[in-house]
C-alpha cells in the first residue's frame, strides 16, 4: 500500500513540475505554474514521508517546520532586487545537501556490507536496498555518490562566491589564482584519481579529499567570471544544482529525486546557452571561468557626458509620439517600476505609443525585468523582448534608459577589444534622442564603460531612478 500511493503521488507530482516549469515561460501563466509547483512540492514531502523506510517523524516534522519559517522569514524580507542573490544563496544550500546526502549514503553502504545476513534481513528502506545490491550495482551506487558530492560541492562554493558577488560582499571582476584554468583541470583530474581509489575500496578519505577539490572548483570557476556574465551564472548554477539532486536520486533509488533533478538541471542548461546565444559568448567559455578574452586595449572614448533636467525630459516626451523605455537593475535598486508604471500610464493616456524593450540578460537574473513590470502591472503587450523591438529603434523619438549599461552600449558592435565585442544589444542610440537616467557617471556593475553616454543625441538624466520618474509625472500635459 505505502509503496503504491508513493509512486503514484511521485507520478503526480512529477507532471505537476513539469506543469509548472512550462507554465513560467509566460508572464500570463507564471501564477498558475507557481502552484502547481507547491502543490507538487507538497505532495512529495507527504509522499516521502509516508513512504517506504520513513521514520523519525518528530525530527522530519519539526525541520520540516523549522524551514518553512525560515523561507517564509526570507521571502517576506528579500526585496526584488535582492531576489539574484536569494537564488544563488538557495543554489548553494542544494548543493550543500547534496554533500550531506552522499556522505550519509557512503556512511550506511559501509554499515550495511560489515552486516552479517540474518542483521541484513531486518533492514528497511535505504538500508535494505543496499543489502540487496550485488558488487557491480555497489560500484554503481559508488559512482552516483561520488559524483553528486562533487557536483554538489561545486555547486555550494560557487553559489556561495556567485551571492558575494551579486551582493557587492566580492569584487565583480573576474579574478583568477597564477595557473588560471591550469588548476581547475588538475582538480578535476585528481578527482577522477579519487574516483578510481573510491571504487577500490581506499576509504571516506578519498570522497573527503574530492570534497575539497569540488569546493575549490566551484570557488575558482565564478571567481574568474566577471560581472558582465553574472545573469548566465545563475542560470549555470541553477543546472549544477538539478545535476547534483539528480545524481542523488540514483544513489537514494528515489525516481521523483531523478525527474525534477534531470528538469532543473536540462531547463537551466537550456537557458544558460540561450542566454549566451543572446550574449554572444561561448557556453563553454562562460561555465570554464571565463576562458578567452580580447586581443587588445578598448577602444577610447571622446567627448563629454551632457546632462539635462526633468524639464527638458518632460518636454521631449511631450512632444513624441513613438517612445520606448529600456530597464535595467538601476531600476530594481530604486524600486522605480510603480513610478514607470505610472509615466507609462500617463504617456500612453495622451494617445503616444509606449513600450517597453527587454533584453534577455537585463538585470541579474533571467526575467528580472519582466518580473519588476508584471508588479507594476505594466500590461504584457507592450513589453516587447530584444528582437522584437531593436528594429523599431531607427523610428522612434524618444528612448528612456532606466539603470541600464552593458544591454545598450554600442561598445559591443563598434569595439572588437571591448569585453562584450560582439553582443547583441539594444540598439538605442539610433533613436532621435536617448534619455539615461543614471546615479552618476560610473561604469557600473561589469565595469565596462559605454560610448553610448558620450553620443550627441544622449542626454543624462541624472539622480534616482525613482525620484526622476517622479519628477517628470507633473509635466506630462
Amino acid at each position: 500500500m505505502e509503496i503504491g500511493f508513493t509512486t503514484a503521488a511521485y507520478i503526480v507530482a512529477a507532471v505537476l513540475f513539469i506543469l509548472a516549469l512550462g507554465g513560467l515561460s509566460g508572464q500570463e501563466s507564471a501564477k498558475r505554474a507557481v502552484w502547481y509547483g507547491i502543490v507538487g512540492m507538497a505532495l512529495a514531502v507527504i509522499a516521502t514521508l509516508i513512504g517506504p523506510g520513513a521514520g523519525l517523524w518528530g525530527v522530519s516534522l519539526a525541520l520540516i517546520l523549522a524551514g518553512g519559517l525560515i523561507g517564509t522569514v526570507i521571502a517576506k524580507r528579500v526585496q526584488m532586487t535582492e531576489m539574484p542573490q536569494l537564488v544563488a544563496a538557495m543554489h548553494s544550500l542544494v548543493g550543500l545537501a547534496a554533500v550531506f546526502v552522499g556522505f550519509n549514503a557512503d556512511l550506511e553502504l559501509t554499515r550495511v556490507l560489515a552486516m552479517d545476513e540474518a542483521a541484513k534481513k531486518a533492514l528497511d528502506g535505504f538500508a535494505a536496498a543496499v543489502a540487496k545490491k550485488d558488487a557491480v550495482e555497489q560500484s554503481i551506487l559508488r559512482v552516483e555518490l561520488f559524483l553528486g558530492v562533487f557536483i554538489g560541492g561545486v555547486t555550494f562554493t560557487g553559489s556561495v562566491i556567485a551571492f558575494g558577488k551579486l551582493a557587492g560582499k566580492v569584487s565583480s571582476a573576474a579574478v583568477k589564482l597564477p595557473g588560471g584554468h591550469v588548476l581547475n583541470a588538475t582538480a578535476a583530474i585528481l578527482s577522477v584519481v579519487l574516483l578510481v581509489l573510491y571504487l577500490n575500496g581506499a576509504g571516506i578519505w578519498t570522497l573527503i579529499a574530492m570534497t575539497l577539490l569540488a569546493f575549490f572548483i566551484g570557488y575558482h570557476l565564478i571567481m574568474g567570471i566577471g560581472g558582465a556574465d553574472m545573469p548566465v551564472v545563475v542560470s549555470m548554477l541553477n543546472s549544477y544544482s538539478g545535476w547534483a539532486a539528480a545524481a542523488i536520486g540514483f544513489s537514494l533509488g528515489n525516481d521523483l529525486l531523478i525527474v525534477v533533478g534531470a528538469l532543473v538541471g536540462s531547463s537551466g542548461a537550456i537557458l544558460s546557452y540561450i542566454m549566451c546565444k543572446a550574449m554572444n559568448r561561448s557556453f563553454i567559455s562562460v561555465i570554464l571561468g571565463g576562458f578567452g578574452g580580447t586581443s587588445g586595449p578598448a577602444m577610447e572614448i571622446e567627448g563629454e557626458q551632457v546632462a539635462i533636467d526633468a524639464e527638458g525630459v518632460a518636454a521631449a516626451l511631450n512632444d513624441a509620439d513613438q517612445i520606448i523605455i529600456v530597464p535595467g537593475y538601476g531600476m530594481a535598486v530604486a524600486q522605480a517600476q510603480q513610478s514607470v508604471a505610472a509615466l507609462t500610464a500617463k504617456l500612453r493616456a495622451k494617445g503616444k505609443n509606449v513600450r517597453f524593450g527587454i533584453h534577455p540578460v537585463a538585470g541579474r537574473l533571467p526575467g528580472h525585468m519582466n518580473v519588476l513590470l508584471a508588479e507594476a502591472k505594466v500590461p504584457y503587450d507592450i513589453v516587447l523582448e530584444m528582437d522584437e523591438i531593436n528594429d523599431d529603434f531607427s523610428s522612434t523619438d524618444v528612448v528612456i534608459v532606466i539603470g541600464s549599461n552593458d544591454i545598450v552600449n554600442p561598445a559591443a558592435q563598434e569595439d572588437p577589444n571591448s569585453p562584450i565585442a560582439g553582443m547583441p544589444v539594444l540598439e538605442v542610440w539610433k533613436a532621435k534622442q536617448v534619455f539615461v537616467s543614471k546615479r552618476g557617471q560610473g561604469t557600473g556593475y561589469s565595469g565596462i564603460e559605454n560610448p553610448l553616454f558620450y553620443k550627441d543625441n544622449t542626454r543624462m538624466f541624472y539622480g534616482d531612478a525613482k525620484a526622476s520618474m517622479d519628477s517628470l509625472l507633473p509635466m506630462i500635459d
